[in-house]
């Protein structure tokens, strides 16, 4: 069930860029490399057509940023899966439109203030996503909401309890797709969510 909660009552939502960022106090998620990303590249990023980043500011005080996050335009891939993932992939779209990958919008970043935790926010944020994507003025199809996840359990834990499933089911399978030696740490999961499942909510 998708609820609307504080960022719907007590937000409201801006690209996150230079000017934006200027009126308001730093942010931060708590996490080093993202923070960086949202305060010094975010606007480049967006600059050089690789993803679009958004914030929420408190309406109460417009120079907080609650949350940030960016998206990108991505697919799943599933040509290269092992025949097993690819079945169970395959399963969820009819026979006659089969193809070797389909159209996803990647949330290639997502933080929450430190300051706003244990509110609900992440799981908040991540339903206006899915349901943001969906919405008829879209240009475009998006079947899928993909993530590259940290690859550490509470990061892990928010995408499972947010519906996502792992596009490969283990790590050793990913390792192989990615051409990585077994020794290796896999630092990120490929996850996805399909939209299917809200297609009622619209």
């Amino acid at each position: 069930m998708v609820t609307m909660d504080f960022l719907d009552a007590f937000c409201t939502q801006f690209e996150l860029n230079n000017a934006i960022l200027a009126q308001c106090q730093p942010f931060s998620c708590g996490d080093a490399d993202l923070d960086d990303f949202f305060l010094n590249d975010a606007d480049n990023y967006s600059r050089q057509m690789l993803g679009k980043s958004y914030c929420y500011r408190l309406d109460a005080d417009p120079s907080v940023i609650v949350c940030a996050f960016t998206l990108a335009n991505a697919s799943v891939d599933v040509w290269h899966l092992p025949n097993s993932r690819k079945k169970k992939l395959a399963e969820l779209i009819p026979h006659e439109k089969h193809l070797t990958s389909y159209p996803a919008y990647l949330a290639c970043r997502l933080g929450v203030s430190i300051f706003f935790r244990g509110k609900g926010i992440g799981t908040n944020l991540m339903n206006n996503i899915k349901l943001w994507v969906m919405k008829p003025d879209t240009k475009g199809g998006c079947r899928f909401v993909s993530v590259d996840a940290y690859n550490n359990e509470r990061t892990r834990r928010y995408y499972e309890n947010n519906g996502f499933k792992y596009l490969f089911s283990t790590e050793q399978q990913e390792k192989d797709y990615l051409g990585m030696p077994p020794e290796k740490e896999l630092k990120t999961r490929l996850m996805y969510y399909d939209l299917m499942l809200l297609s009622d909510k619209m």
